[in-house]
């Protein structure tokens, strides 16, 4: 009888996912096919990906459906450009400065002002910011949404030597909505699960970075009091409870990138060991579940086991640039090896020769049909992307560079 209901289940999801199928635009169609080979694409390289995909956030900045400066949320296969997303435009601005410094491109780096100044505009009378598009409701003031937004307006302060009336107030809104133990409840997001949230140490780097430009306000120390809040949830193994967005049984990598994340700045702004060994345990347990072709499943467990069958490309490559930052920290090369092959699988399933919509764009899921971002090309994946690969540019140079002497 078991086996009978068994086979019945089977083919009702088959069924299901048949039906969503036919319902699916052409081009959706097309993608699906593309990634349900067996192969990836070719590897396209670090520079080519890079610059294909600071083209196009410029084209999601653009072509945005609600046309005011900041970066589209996405462009997905079914439904076509987002509006914008405050939150994601926030840290990507930084990127848009690093890669226009780099490069010399004056009108990349015009693009992160009109980001700011949206930004700016639309900051809520206490100095939070809302969550979700622009286009959300509620709107309400979101503490992780604001530490995001907080990263970007700190590098325009560095940048610009603008934007400090913006960044104070939302650095000190963060400061004041925190309970003593270092951890935000006040102000959660209404589009997530119920709870605590460990990853809002990225939070906290939006603080850190407030500290470089504003030092002798408390603010780093406010961001050192939540990182040490959130280690209590790590395990031994590194890896680290309520961290994620619904499911904190099996997080995605993208909030566990998050909470890595946090970790590494928050040693960087302190030089604290004991923070550097925290982001090493969580680094180590991630580099367990790292296939030998750069394979990340888009879930782990508290054994560091797949809990899905698809890559959440996004945390893929924002674990692949902790990595590398541990490297450059630590000179251990089983981070840079670990790093760059995480790197070059997302590489491979990027289109830099196809349509304006898709190329140099990076998908919420590999294959597209995954449970993250399904269908959709996300703006935040495209800066991770961009961030670890410029990374790993720089490494290369480097030890390029270290060999011919």
């Amino acid at each position: 009888m078991e086996l009978v209901e068994n086979y019945w289940e089977h083919m009702l999801k088959h069924i299901k996912s048949l039906f969503r199928y036919i319902q699916l635009p052409p081009q959706a169609k097309r993608e699906y096919k593309k990634d349900s080979k067996t192969e990836l694409k070719s590897d396209p390289g670090a520079s080519r990906v890079v610059s294909e995909a600071i083209d196009w956030l410029g084209r999601a900045q653009d072509l945005s459906a609600s046309a005011d400066g900041g970066v589209a949320r996405d462009y997905s296969l079914v439904k076509g450009w987002a509006v914008s997303y405050p939150e994601t435009t926030g840290y990507i601005i930084p990127t848009i400065i690093d890669y226009a410094n780099l490069s010399g491109k004056s009108e990349v780096l015009q693009r992160a002002e009109k980001m700011l100044d949206w930004l700016a505009s639309i900051q809520l009378e206490g100095g939070g910011f809302q969550g979700g598009k622009i286009d959300a409701s509620p709107v309400v003031p979101v503490t992780f949404n604001t530490g995001q937004i907080l990263i970007g307006l700190a590098a325009g302060v560095a940048q610009f030597g603008r934007y400090q009336e913006a960044t104070k107030r939302a650095a000190q809104w963060l400061v004041d909505s925190q309970d003593d133990d270092g951890c935000w409840r006040k102000n959660p997001t209404p589009f997530a699960a119920v709870g605590e949230k460990a990853y809002e140490t990225h939070v906290s780097w939006g603080l850190f970075e407030a500290d470089r430009v504003m030092p002798g306000q408390g603010f780093g120390e406010a961001g050192i009091k939540q990182v040490k809040w959130a280690l209590t949830k790590q395990r031994d193994n590194g890896w680290i409870a309520d961290c994620c967005l619904i499911n904190p049984t099996k997080p995605l990598t993208h909030t566990l990138g998050y909470a890595l994340r946090g970790i590494i700045e928050a040693y960087r702004w302190s030089n604290d060991d004991s923070l550097l060994q925290a982001a090493i345990r969580t680094a180590d347990g991630l580099k367990s579940a790292l296939g030998n072709d750069g394979y990340l499943a888009g879930r782990l467990d508290q054994q560091w086991q797949a809990g899905v069958d698809y890559v959440c490309l996004t945390g893929a490559v924002q674990i692949a640039h902790c990595w590398l930052d541990l490297y450059l920290m630590t000179g251990n090369e089983s981070y840079r090896e670990a790093g760059f092959l995480a790197n070059e699988y997302v590489r491979k399933t990027i289109d830099v020769n196809g349509q304006d919509a898709i190329r140099g764009a990076v998908k919420g899921s590999y294959p597209v049909s995954g449970g993250y971002g399904k269908y959709e090309y996300l703006n935040w994946a495209a800066k991770f992307c961009i961030d670890s690969n410029m990374c790993e540019m720089q490494i290369r140079k480097n030890n390029d560079m270290a060999a011919n002497i």
